[in-house]
């Protein structure tokens, strides 16, 4: 079976043609630009590369193109819509309504986008706008939600619940839900696989350091705690978004900003975090390029971040009453050697020891093992692969 996998944003849209049978992939690539001039698509497939330079007014023109893509004679890697046997979609936030990844029917259509937008309302709109699309363009084929939630349903009632009235919480369902969690789900399976135990032995924390940020206790293959919450806005400082943050002091700021709550919250989400605090950039790199040239804001960001990911580590250690290994991914998990040496410094009375010159050494794509001698720990660096899991639990779905 073959399991197209769709990540829509509001302007753009990634995919991968996954075969199942060899987990290999045959096709990948982006739309770029949606509903904007100079809209275009970079496509690879059968060794070659591609670009289509094409107006995509909307998200339907744009899954038309991909499908082109697919079967074009250069880079085309299928000769039918029917050699796709159903497409994953990727979508951030499930609330209490889907437990699991679901198959799209016209009543789950309807829960998707009359209950869970405003729990993640820069990404689920965009993935109902992308799964809209694939149905018109692909109407026979069976469509999958997956969410970046479903592997956070196992955190138990002491974790998720917030300590709002517990009425206002079944009335409203305001809890903590995490994200990213297809990414947490495959590094903490592949560490016990390159551990060579089982899941269920292990008490594992996993790193999903990016732009948008998320630490996780993985404790015997199942998440208990999680980072993010109500929505991915909570957690560790991030790109430009603050993390957590007393709710009175976001009143106010409201007030002394004159800001609406709208605009607080898209102030929260866009302008504050690493970029608020180093005046620079949400790029770790270009703080990275500020802290060699004395810039002490970009420092104070690194140090921040640092700071709140190890807090995280060592509060979940305590949760899980233990720590077997500490996992590292996404783009600066698995590329930034001064956040890793950041976070497990101070981290020896746990055993966490790391080599530092195999911290430095570059990112080859694969699983590297940065414990130095004696550590009582693995700290390991994993590339994360959300497509694969969002495909497999299609696969697993159909």
């Amino acid at each position: 079976m073959k399991i197209l996998v769709v990540n829509a944003g509001s302007s753009s849209l990634k995919y991968q043609l996954i075969d199942m049978e060899t987990e290999k992939v045959l096709a990948k690539g982006g739309c770029e630009r949606i509903g904007i001039d100079g809209s275009v698509l970079k496509a690879k497939g059968n060794g070659n590369e591609k670009v289509y330079e094409k107006d995509m007014p909307n998200h339907k023109v744009a899954i038309e193109l991909v499908l082109h893509a697919l079967r074009d004679d250069g880079i085309g890697v299928i000769k039918s819509m029917d050699e796709i046997g159903a497409v994953g979609h990727r979508v951030v936030a499930s609330g209490e309504y889907f437990k699991k990844t679901t198959l799209v029917t016209p009543e789950v259509l309807k829960t998707l986008e009359e209950k869970t937008f405003e729990l993640a309302p820069l990404h689920n709109p965009a993935a109902a706008t992308g799964l809209r699309a694939c149905m018109e363009v692909m109407p026979k084929t069976p469509m999958a939600l997956v969410f970046d939630s479903g592997f956070h349903q196992t955190m138990p009632e002491k974790a998720y619940l917030y300590g709002i009235d517990y009425d206002d919480y079944k009335t409203y369902g305001v809890r903590k839900y995490g994200a990213h969690g297809t990414s947490h789900k495959f590094v903490s399976a592949e560490a016990a696989k390159y551990l060579g135990k089982k899941p269920e032995s292990l008490k594992i924390v996993t790193c999903h350091l990016g732009n948008g940020s998320s630490i996780s206790a993985v404790d015997g293959g199942k998440c208990i705690d999680t980072s993010m919450g109500f929505t991915p806005l909570a957690g560790v400082l991030m790109g430009t978004r603050s993390g957590d943050i007393d709710a009175s002091a976001v009143e106010f700021l409201a007030r002394k900003k004159g800001l609406s709550h709208p605009d607080t919250v898209t102030y929260l989400n866009k302008k504050c975090g690493v970029a608020g605090i180093s005046g620079v950039s949400s790029d770790f790199r270009d703080l990275e390029a500020g802290v060699k040239e004395g810039n002490e804001r970009c420092k104070l960001a690194l140090d921040m971040f640092g700071y709140q990911t190890k807090k995280f580590v060592g509060a979940y250690a305590a949760a899980m009453g233990g720590l077997d290994c500490i996992v590292f991914t996404a783009g600066i998990g698995e590329n930034t050697p001064s956040v890793r040496a950041d976070v497990c410094e101070g981290l020896e009375f746990l055993g966490v020891k790391i080599d530092l010159k195999a911290n430095e050494a570059k990112n080859d794509g694969s699983i590297r093992d940065l414990s130095a001698k004696g550590s009582k720990v693995k700290v390991l660096v994993i590339p994360t692969n959300e497509e694969l899991v969002i495909a497999r639990e299609t696969a697993e779905l159909l």
